[in-house]
């Protein structure tokens, strides 16, 4: 049903003005309006019915630019209160206006790709989130310029993949509007998983997550541990719900489990773990995007919408960690629990929720795409040798965690004498660590919000049972996990901590260094020239605009100004120089720019 209500209440409108007045308004009055305009998100996501939908025309071609399905609903409720949380930690980190200016336009073209039901607009609002992502890297100036840079050529290429494939859709079956389907078959399906491929850390495609996330303000990564990843899985499930290709992606996401789990543990800097551990948690989400199933499809949102909470919880407790003590290196850091337990707890939660502990969400949902996968309850016997990728992958996430925990928090003693967390950061991060607590206890409520499956009852062996995520079966395989991450912790944290290995994908593209930089001086060389030409013929114009009676007598005088000295001439004809200010920083003129061209574009649409 259409809703006209919901065109005052589109949410990305919401939050995409709240980002402008964020730069206008005093800094807790910004903040204040910014989660706000994310309470109304997550109001919206629960309270919209489903099937309420805004429909248009741009240019000619219908479009759907808000649509609330059981799917859009459950991604609006963890973006929404995600949001919420992440602004008030942003406040209370010292995050500048600017900074959160950019993260609200950055989160508003996520929620907007959520909510899209049109492939049309979905590419608007995946390119705007690349921008604008790109710019939030960008703002915190340092080594995150450059890798800001090579993270806009990996998402500007895929988002060029994921534009080819939307146009060749729509040659294919007449209109942007999704269908039950997905994305065709064929070329527009190929296009679209390589596209997208590269927004969810496909192996080889993923350099840009543990080159880019460690590296900005730890407040902005935060946000960009979530809203880029998770909003394109859930993207990739539009595209593919039950078509072809679907066991490349179940396959391609046991590989992302191992991988991304192998490479984190062998990381010094704590973001770079964390970001590794995105491809990984990625990878279980992905796997049961693949697998199609009920049970699958049911296990990979849940695991989506509990990455939501979970993920972002760790990067903020590693950030106040960062913010107290401006250390990046866990091998560097030890006892900090006696320091800050408030951080140490907040940590607890996420570990143990990332971990798949009982009691906490992720061992519910990640046991639901276990299920899935396993022939021997849910799954197909193709899926034999996924059980035991997604098996591997949790090995390596215990271990990974027990080593960050360990060195961070317990290992040793630390002369540091370091502030717990602030207030705000503290709020944050509790917040985050109930929901994942509550979600863990109250599973009844995250199938409620699961879709496809929400009484868990499903076959297998030939008769109808009921899935419950504290059987003894779920509890063992959680206990015999534990437990061998347990003991091979103390056999590899010596010879684990001497090792440096890098990723190999880093070798196997080295020319993203090189096109990066070369895209860096160009870019930045063409702005300058720009900049100087613009610049001078403006500064020219105003001169002449204040001094007419001057312009007019140096262009008549017979001599050619080659042969005079202009400058000194007006100066001795007292002439009233410029006064005015032209220059701004890339960032704020790429912002502007983006502000502009989305009021016309909103414009356009009628």
């Amino acid at each position: 049903m259409e809703a006209d209500l919901l065109t005052m209440a589109y949410p990305p409108l919401l939050v995409f003005a709240a980002g402008l007045l964020v730069l206008v308004v005093p800094r807790i009055a910004g903040f204040t309006i910014g989660t706000l305009s994310l309470a109304a998100v997550l109001a919206i996501s629960l309270f919209v019915p489903e099937g309420s939908y805004l429909t248009g025309t741009f240019l000619g071609f219908d479009v759907v630019p808000f649509y609330v399905d059981p799917f859009s609903r459950m991604i609006g409720i963890g973006l929404g209160f995600l949001g919420i949380c992440t602004v008030v930690y942003a406040y209370s980190s010292e995050a500048s206006k600017t900074m959160t200016a950019f993260a609200l336009v950055y989160v508003s073209s996520s929620i907007g790709a959520a909510f899209a039901g049109d492939w049309l607009v979905l590419l608007f609002m995946w390119e705007l989130m690349a921008v604008t992502s790109t710019l939030l890297i960008w703002h915190y100036g340092g080594d995150a310029v450059r890798a800001g840079f090579r993270y806009a050529l990996f998402h500007g290429t895929g988002g060029v993949l994921v534009m080819l494939a939307v146009a060749a859709h729509y040659v294919e079956v007449g209109t942007f509007v999704y269908g039950s389907g997905g994305i065709a078959d064929g070329i527009p399906a190929l296009l679209a998983v390589l596209g997208m491929g590269v927004n969810v850390a496909f192996v080889g495609f993923h350099t840009w997550l543990p080159d880019t996330y460690p590296r900005p303000h730890f407040a902005a990564s935060v946000f960009l541990s979530v809203y880029t990843t998770k909003t394109s899985a859930f993207v990739l499930y539009r595209a593919f719900p039950e078509g072809e290709g679907t066991l490349f992606l179940a396959y391609m996401g046991g590989i992302m489990a191992v991988y991304g789990a192998a490479f984190a543990l062998l990381q010094h800097d704590m973001r770079a773990l964390l970001s590794y551990h995105i491809q990984a948690q990625l990878g279980y989400i992905i796997a049961g995007i693949g697998m199609t199933s009920g049970l699958a499809v049911a296990g990979a949102m849940s695991h989506l919408f509990n990455n939501i909470l979970f993920k972002s919880l760790l990067f903020m407790a590693v950030g106040v960690v960062i913010y107290r003590t401006g250390e990046n290196d866990l091998y560097e850091l030890g006892g900090l629990w006696r320091e800050m337990p408030l951080t140490a707890i907040g940590f607890g939660f996420g570990a143990l929720s990332i971990t798949a502990i009982p009691g906490f969400n992720g061992y519910v949902s990640k046991g639901m795409i276990f299920d899935a996968a396993d022939p021997h309850y849910y799954g197909e016997p193709e899926f034999q040798a996924l059980y035991w990728l997604l098996y591997l992958g949790a090995i390596g996430t215990l271990l990974s965690f027990i080593k960050l925990g360990y060195y961070v928090f317990f290992h040793g003693e630390n002369d540091l004498e370091v502030a717990d967390a602030k207030l705000g950061q503290t709020v944050a991060m509790l917040g985050l660590g109930g929901a994942c607590l509550l979600f863990g206890v109250w599973w009844q409520g995250l199938a409620e919000l699961a879709p496809t499956i929400h009484d868990l009852g499903f076959q297998y062996h030939g008769e109808e049972k009921h899935l419950h995520p504290y059987s003894v079966g779920h509890l063992e395989t959680a206990g015999i996990l534990t437990a061998i991450a347990l003991v091979a912790f103390p056999l590899i944290r010596k010879p684990l901590s001497k090792l440096d290995l890098g990723d190999p994908a880093m070798v196997v593209y080295p020319v993203t260094y090189y096109v990066s930089r070369w895209t860096m001086l160009a870019v930045t060389r063409t702005y300058a020239a720009v900049d100087a030409v613009v610049v001078g013929v403006v500064k020219r114009s105003y001169w002449v605009g204040n001094n007419p009676v001057l312009a007019v007598d140096a262009a008549t005088r017979p001599l050619p100004d080659w042969l005079v000295d202009n400058d000194a001439r007006r100066s001795a004809d007292g002439g009233r120089p410029s006064t005015i200010h032209l220059r701004a920083g890339i960032g704020t003129t790429v912002l502007m720019l983006t502000v502009i061209l989305t009021v016309i574009l909103w414009l356009l649409v009628s």
